[in-house]
């Protein structure tokens, strides 16, 4: 094989150096347990052996969406199939789709990058017949009991045709009730004839993280949380008890003076409550400076998108003599009030779309909150109101929080989410 790349590889423990030389012989591998426990890496050096010699020339690579893709599987940190190629590759497209092209000893191969996390995604993997399969975080992947519709089945099924399938699945522990258990890895633990392999990590399996690094990443959660049991300790367990856990160590007193910088995100309702926060930037630290609450159900009285318009005038009227305009995070279902916003006169208004990733945005507001990215005024009632009811839904398979009084919680999610207050370098995953 063509040299193509010196890579600076830290050692491999023994677990590592098994899974990766047993997975040849296997058709499915699942690698599964903390972050930062190499898993996502193991696969991409796995595909590589197999894409050298392999009879089929179309693949699969997926995430939740492309992006997540094409970052933990195209660049893995440097690990990522673009590396373990380089010189031999380039991206490109292939019936419209992202595509890494690669020059391998036995031909020319395409790696086809897809987003798996939503109801249509399935469309986007039609049309081919596909040999290896390597996908990151299966379980944030749309599965339903509809074999047209479901990404998975659908990946599955376009396998079929394949010379020498393959298939990789890397994940963080989840709900032990999620359907990615039930009907996949578990029930394949004993059914799968193809040839299966299952490996558990954890932090400590990873040889190339030091003691201090290992250190800094835990020092980000806190001890009890469901976050900490699942991306440190590896374990499968169910959400329970309140879902942003520490909610009352980000209440603080109002700060006096000016922000260096202010932004609205706003929960809309019609039917359901009408939520919004107003966020300020002093220093390195965003607080939610005030908030603005309305029921039309417990008013009796509903409101339209013009006196909503009318209410925030007056609520952000304040800020608006020191800022020309005020970036605003809206509910993306909400398009009537975002054309209502952008033909307001005063034309104060930059509305955005909001990133509603619930699982990922709960996790980064607790995140923000434990390393005080994040305050909120005391000042701020009803927020205390719903953050000190808002709990997880115990009975769901999947993570999901109690939709009851959650309208200025969602607004929070929206804004730590969207606006990206924590570093990427936090957000460990894989």
């Amino acid at each position: 094989m063509q040299k193509t790349q010196t890579i600076a590889w830290k050692p491999f423990s023994k677990k590592h150096k098994r899974y990766i030389k047993n997975a040849i012989g296997n058709k499915m591998n699942v690698a599964e347990g903390a972050i930062r426990s190499g898993k996502t890496i193991d696969h991409c050096i796995i595909a590589q052996m197999y894409l050298e010699t392999c009879p089929d020339k179309i693949h699969l690579a997926s995430g939740s969406t492309i992006a997540n893709a094409k970052l933990n599987i195209g660049d893995c940190n440097g690990f990522g199939l673009e590396h373990l190629f380089r010189g031999r590759c380039r991206w490109g497209k292939y019936k419209d789709n992202e595509a890494l092209f690669l020059q391998t000893k036995t031909g020319e191969k395409i790696v086809i990058f897809a987003g798996g996390g939503k109801a249509d995604s399935y469309k986007r993997i039609l049309g081919n017949s596909y040999g290896l399969w390597i996908a990151t975080e299966i379980n944030e992947h749309y599965d339903s009991d509809d074999s047209r519709s479901s990404f998975i089945k659908v990946a599955f099924g376009r396998q079929v045709a394949a010379i020498k399938p393959m298939i990789l699945w890397d994940l963080n522990p989840c709900n032990p009730n999620h359907k990615i258990y039930r009907s996949y890895i578990d029930k394949y633990k004993e059914k799968y004839l193809g040839g299966y392999q299952y490996q558990h990590f954890t932090l400590k399996d990873n040889l190339s993280i030091t003691p201090q690094r290992r250190a800094e990443i835990i020092s980000q959660y806190e001890k009890d949380s469901i976050w900490y049991r699942r991306d440190i300790k590896g374990e499968r367990c169910i959400a329970e008890g309140l879902v942003f856990a520490k909610w009352e160590n980000a209440l603080c007193e109002p700060i006096q003076g000016r922000a260096s910088e202010y932004v609205l995100s706003i929960d809309y309702g019609t039917q359901n409550a009408f939520a919004g926060c107003l966020w300020g930037k002093y220093g390195n630290v965003w607080y939610l400076t005030k908030e603005y609450y309305y029921s039309g159900r417990e008013e009796h009285k509903q409101k339209e998108d013009s006196e909503y318009l009318e209410d925030l005038n007056a609520f952000i009227a304040p800020i608006m003599r020191e800022v020309v305009r005020i970036k605003t995070i809206i509910d993306p279902s909400a398009a009537s009030f975002k054309v209502t916003l952008r033909k307001s006169p005063n034309r104060w208004y930059k509305p955005i779309d909001a990133d509603n990733a619930v699982a990922d945005g709960i996790r980064e507001v607790n995140t923000a909150i434990n390393l005080g990215l994040i305050k909120v005024f005391n000042t701020c009632k009803n927020w205390q109101m719903e953050a000190g009811g808002y709990a997880w839904d115990t009975k769901a398979d999947e993570d999901k929080p109690i939709k009851v009084n959650d309208h200025l919680c969602d607004a929070t999610r929206y804004f730590v989410r969207t606006m990206r207050i924590v570093p990427k370098a936090l957000k460990h995953r894989n």
